[in-house]
């Protein structure tokens, strides 16, 4: 898999007001492409222009972007990371970009919101920890199937679920919010109660505070053609079934999702989960809300 170096023009991004999903008011990403090679990932899509999503383009240059960007932020806010590609690929364990990074969130004091499937996220315990206890710092792990022989299938280059959820403890313990996201829950593949009950089950034994999941899928273009492709190759005739039921529709639900909803209600309502991000407030709200 073919790494290369690239330059940042700007590596912060603003939003004027946080957005409503998530509450980030800015986003970051080192990378761009990816090396765990899931094979319904929506950022292989035209619309992102990246040419080659399985060559790893490296921002060289992030660092020194970031420490100069980051002053200039007046308004503290959530700060995203790993929308578009994941900050704990293969290649970070020997660049520690994502590392340095971490500690630039943490010096300037801002909450972090990250993303990743990775247990290479442990490694930085110590510095997502850190924000966690100066701010909040809540770190997601896309886990869309307990089951580690499907998941070799699915998401071919990724640490197992098992090693996820190993994560998950290990961060927890340590004081950091973690979640899970079944995001997607691919239908005909993953799409049972027997699925979600053993994702949501795990999360809860392992520490997670939310799980939030999304029953369905998104495909367009180049991204769907990787996908009925992947199918072929594993389970042959799937596409096809994919192809009747969907057509060229970008938004994808499974045919099971209002009952694996209900389901998941029930669930989450059991383990004493939450469905999203637990709000974060700045200091100054929080002793504005004190005093009124």
């Amino acid at each position: 898999m073919a790494i290369r170096e690239i330059q940042a023009k700007q590596m912060l991004s603003s939003r004027a007001r946080p957005d409503p999903r998530f509450g980030l008011r800015y986003t970051f990403n080192i990378y761009r492409g990816c090396q765990h090679g899931c094979i319904y990932c929506d950022s292989r899509s035209l619309c992102y222009g990246i040419e080659d999503f399985d060559e790893i383009l490296v921002k060289a240059d992030a660092l020194e972007r970031l420490a100069d960007e980051w002053p200039r932020k007046r308004v503290k806010g959530l700060v995203g990371t790993g929308s578009m590609s994941d900050p704990y690929g293969p290649v970070e364990a020997g660049l520690l970009l994502t590392r340095g990074a971490l500690e630039i969130v943490a010096r300037h004091g801002f909450p972090l919101h990250l993303i990743t499937r990775s247990d290479l996220a442990v490694r930085d315990a110590d510095l997502l920890a850190r924000i966690a206890l100066d701010t909040a710092c809540y770190v997601w792990f896309t886990i869309t199937t307990a089951d580690d022989a499907l998941a070799a299938l699915v998401e071919p280059r990724s640490p197992s679920p098992a090693r996820r959820l190993a994560a998950i403890r290990a961060l927890s313990e340590a004081g950091v919010t973690t979640g899970v996201t079944p995001m997607p829950v691919l239908p005909y593949l993953e799409d049972t109660e027997e699925n979600v009950t053993d994702v949501v089950r795990r999360a809860a034994d392992s520490g997670a505070s939310y799980v939030i999941p999304a029953f369905s899928m998104t495909m367009r273009d180049r991204q769907r053609d990787y996908y009925y492709a992947a199918l072929d190759r594993q389970w042959p005739g799937l596409s096809e079934r994919y192809r009747r039921r969907y057509g060229k529709r970008y938004e994808c639900p499974g045919d099971r999702a209002p009952r694996l909803q209900q389901a998941f209600a029930g669930l989450v309502a059991a383990y004493g989960l939450a469905t999203r991000v637990p709000p974060w407030a700045s200091s100054a709200a929080a002793t504005q809300a004190t005093l009124f």
